[in-house]
């Protein structure tokens, strides 16, 4: 999307606004599935919790892609596309017997993440097929808060315990149709995922009847010009290779499953502010916009990085601020950062806000979740409308109480 057409964007639906390009997330799907076209089973199922808008969904429904869920309310949200249940796989994390028996009333795919619940599940529901998540014990990821595959972690259930899912499944006559992993984000080297694949086919020999294999995903994008990526194409032969060795050998053509979200959203997605004060002071000079991290917290929470442009004054002369937001505490989206000059109304883009950003926006300081735009064929469409007064008020409920209390005759005498 060029500047003149996000600054028209800007202006048609005011800012602070998301703006997604559905010609880069078709893309992105399309990299991928060609880097495994080897495999003759392949399914992407997009990570729902990296951008949920109900259109998104959509689109990659009718891309032919699955869905993958955290919880029953993304469930819930997905039917809505109109996607048929088994085409859903319902991935939570320490969830409660009851939220997976209502998920599995809808006739979605279960994934269980430990052996309490499994064996819960398993004694009620034994006609019920379900994957397991098996924690492969690999420290991967660009964040330690976003590496959930290693020993310490609370995902999955421990490689070392494959003994005691088996007597589960002895002891209930439970079917394991599945086994999964997610080993973390932002993984540069795939010697990372070639590893945990001889984990999980060593894990899933021991199961007879297994229709899928799941990798998870964090491939990792580039976040700036020269950033390095996964080599999605060079994982896609060696890990192919390995997967159709398998499959010869397991006597069965098996599906072969990804989880993908931040690779198939963060790029297609900016982020627009505009500057509402440039403030100098002794060492920096502040470039304040009218957003905050209550609609963009990766860089509080995570140190991400999001490249920042000017899209006011692209060709402007470069020189260094601090874009920081509104918010009553310290919200810095970016330090020293070298940007074309910034003067006050000016509109700068945050790049890559496709994931994990919109979806992890809140309400904090009573401040209003922006707009969400959505470009098709060139196209724009309003998919989320900023949200009012009235939309933060509507669960409030108002009571009648007294504000003093009264005193006693007894607590006076006291």
């Amino acid at each position: 999307m060029e500047n003149s057409q996000l600054l028209a964007l800007a202006n048609k639906y005011g800012s602070p606004l998301y703006v997604y390009d559905t010609d880069k997330i078709e893309s992105q799907y399309n990299r991928l599935t060609n880097a495994f076209s080897s495999v003759k089973n392949l399914k992407l199922n997009y990570a729902v919790k990296a951008l949920s808008n109900i259109n998104i969904l959509k689109f990659f429904k009718n891309l032919g892609s699955g869905l993958d869920t955290v919880s029953y309310q993304e469930v819930q949200l997905c039917l809505t596309t109109g996607i048929e249940p088994h085409n859903i796989i319902f991935t939570p994390n320490g969830v409660s017997l009851t939220e997976i028996e209502e998920v599995a009333k809808l006739g979605v795919q279960i994934n269980i993440d430990n052996l309490s619940i499994l064996e819960q599940f398993g004694q009620k529901h034994p006609e019920i097929p379900v994957c397991v998540r098996i924690n492969p014990h690999i420290m991967a990821g660009g964040n330690s808060k976003i590496s959930v595959g290693h020993i310490d972690s609370k995902f999955g259930i421990s490689i070392h315990q494959v003994p005691h899912i088996k007597r589960v499944v002895e002891n209930t006559g439970m079917n394991i149709n599945g086994i999964h992993m997610h080993t973390g984000s932002d993984i540069l080297d795939i010697d990372t995922f070639l590893r945990a694949s001889d984990i999980l086919f060593d894990v899933a020999r021991q199961f007879e009847n297994i229709d899928f294999i799941d990798f998870g995903s964090g491939f990792k994008v580039p976040y700036k010009e020269g950033d390095i990526s996964t080599d999605i194409e060079q994982l896609g032969v060696q890990l192919s290779e390995r997967f159709n060795e398998f499959c010869t050998e397991y006597g069965k053509d098996i599906t072969l499953m990804f989880e993908p979200g931040k690779f198939l959203v963060s790029e297609a997605g900016v982020f627009l502010a505009k500057v509402n004060v440039v403030k100098q002071t002794t060492s920096t000079v502040f470039a304040h916009v009218d957003s905050g991290f209550n609609h963009l917290v990766r860089p509080m929470m995570y140190d991400s990085y999001h490249h920042i442009t000017n899209i006011s004054n692209p060709k402007g002369r470069d020189r260094y601020y601090s874009v920081v937001g509104y918010i009553c505490e310290t919200d810095t989206f970016a330090s020293n950062r070298r940007i074309a000059e910034i003067s006050e109304e000016d509109v700068l883009c945050f790049h890559n806000a496709g994931a994990y950003c919109f979806s992890m926006a809140s309400n904090y300081n009573s401040r209003y979740l922006p707009a969400e735009v959505m470009v098709v064929n060139g196209q724009d469409y309003l998919i989320r409308k900023r949200q009012t007064i009235e939309d933060i008020l509507n669960n409030q409920e108002v009571v009648e109480f007294s504000s003093k209390k009264k005193t006693t005759k007894a607590e006076v005498t006291a």
